[in-house]
């Protein structure tokens, strides 16, 4: 997919400038929200749980070669096969060279963001070969030809009259007078529509939650069961993962996924967790002839060992964004690419390019949020703050922050002229805005009162009114 990350501030001001999008987006709060508070509330050891997900996938991530390793093994040992793919194009050829050795001209996919980031649907309509998504959210959003809002609700932006139009303008076949009034008719007639592509596929392609070194096997956390179908009925399934997917044993993957629904959808486990493990053994009822698995870096590998290495440990539970104050207001299509929100801020430069990404890590209020409901406790400020640092460094932000940070910082280093200069300021804005109490217009300024008044000063800083409680024993400010 085309990355729009570098006109993040014109996808703003649009998506700001949205009123059907503003009120889709007001349903996060009571649909991700306060359902995650519910859950967690009721699980006493939801912090330990945290403390040893985290400490297994810094493990992992530590020895991830020898887990990888280990993994290929175990899939080969079940009848399977792994690729590896260093980067997006690899991934798309291999994928490519699976479809045209099995005659494939229909793909059905269950949800997989790793084939977003690739860019894999595009690519295979190009070279001929039809992919039909089979998660309703992704469903809805092939039919409109976008890409995810949300990585575990797609379609979080659009409402149920959207949702109907698009049906009744691609299901042309299904009478024109029927009743899609309500929700759960339009889940009836996806399943209508969707249940004869299940059964056409020639291969199908599941992204992973979790690849198990211990036993080779690929999980798949849905809550439609659309993933079980895409890759039991095919005579081929393909699993997309991420080289950072891999957990050691199902001990560990047991405690995970009591982190992962309940972050995600505040449900204890979600509907269907799925663990599929080799092809078809003679005695199986189901399952497919071929089991091939994508392992794909794109960029990843080069995280390891760096300040960003902690992001690596993401479960893609979406927690993040659904408390991101800055995903409230814009959604994820204004970030431009396929992970939206903090962790998007993140990712996406050191996936895409901080040339290309650079305006995301900026588009945080740093209320730490993201980092206070994250079940993996990812330090998610921090790494936009090391982003922001080396977008200053590489002088790609505007010269006037630049400068401007630089004078800040000679104040800042000094702190007798920082207190002069300070002390002069305030009573000087105090007074000229004591009328109205607020600027509406500011020099150096532009950027806030552009928008909002900047409130003005009472006279004295805080570093004043400090000193003067610590003399006279006052009580803390």
């Amino acid at each position: 997919m085309q990355i729009t990350s570098p006109a993040f501030k014109e996808n703003a001001r649009g998506a700001l400038a949205d009123p059907q999008l503003q009120r889709a987006l007001g349903h996060v709060r009571s649909g991700f929200i306060d359902k995650r508070k519910v859950a967690v509330d009721a699980l006493p050891e939801f912090d330990a749980l945290r403390e040893s997900a985290r400490a297994i996938k810094d493990h992992t991530l530590t020895h991830l070669d020898l887990y990888l390793e280990a993994y290929e093994r175990k899939v080969e040992e079940a009848g399977g096969r792994v690729h590896w793919a260093e980067t997006a194009e690899d991934a798309r050829a291999i994928i490519l060279d699976i479809c045209r050795a099995s005659g494939a001209r229909t793909v059905t996919k269950g949800k997989s963001m790793i084939t977003e980031e690739i860019g894999l649907n595009a690519f295979l309509e190009k070279e001929g070969i039809r992919p039909v998504e089979t998660d309703l959210g992704e469903y809805i959003i092939q039919l409109r030809n976008e890409h995810p809002s949300h990585i575990i609700a797609p379609a979080v932006h659009l409402n149920r009259d959207q949702v109907e139009t698009d049906f009744r303008h691609a299901h042309t076949h299904l009478p024109e007078e029927r009743d899609l009034s309500e929700p759960v008719a339009l889940l009836g007639e996806a399943r209508e529509v969707l249940r004869s592509q299940f059964l056409a596929a020639d291969v199908g392609i599941t992204g992973a939650n979790f690849l198990v070194a211990e036993t080779g096997s690929s999980v798949i956390v849905t809550n439609e069961g659309n993933g079980d179908l895409t890759q039991t009925l095919p005579k081929v399934h393909v699993v997309v993962a991420s080289i950072e997917k891999v957990v050691p044993t199902l001990e560990d993957l047991s405690q995970i996924l009591r982190l992962l629904a309940r972050s995600a959808t505040g449900q204890e486990m979600s509907v269907y967790t799925t663990l599929s493990t080799g092809s078809r053994r003679p005695n199986d009822p189901d399952g497919p002839e071929e089991y091939h698995v994508v392992l794909i870096d794109n960029g990843r590998s080069a995280m390891l060992g760096t300040e960003f290495q902690e992001m690596l440990r993401c479960i893609r539970c979406g927690a993040c964004m659904n408390h991101c104050p800055v995903y409230h207001a814009v959604g994820g299509h204004a970030y431009g690419w396929v992970y939206p929100g903090p962790m998007g801020a993140v990712l996406t430069p050191a996936l895409a390019g901080l040339d290309k990404a650079g305006h995301l890590p900026n588009a945080s209020t740093f209320c730490g949020r993201c980092e206070a409901v994250c079940p993996m406790k990812i330090p998610l400020p921090k790494m936009m703050r090391h982003w922001r640092e080396r977008e200053f460094e590489r002088a790609l932000n505007p010269a006037v922050d630049r400068y401007g940070i630089k004078v800040w910082a000679m104040f800042a280093r000094r702190p007798r002229l920082y207190r002069l200069a300070t002390s002069l300021a305030m009573p000087a804005l105090a007074l000229v805005g004591r009328r109205k109490g607020a600027f509406r217009r500011l020099p150096l300024a532009s950027g806030w009162t552009q928008y909002r008044d900047l409130p003005a000063p009472e006279g004295r800083t805080f570093m004043q009114q400090w000193r003067d409680r610590s003399v006279s024993g006052g009580a803390e400010i």
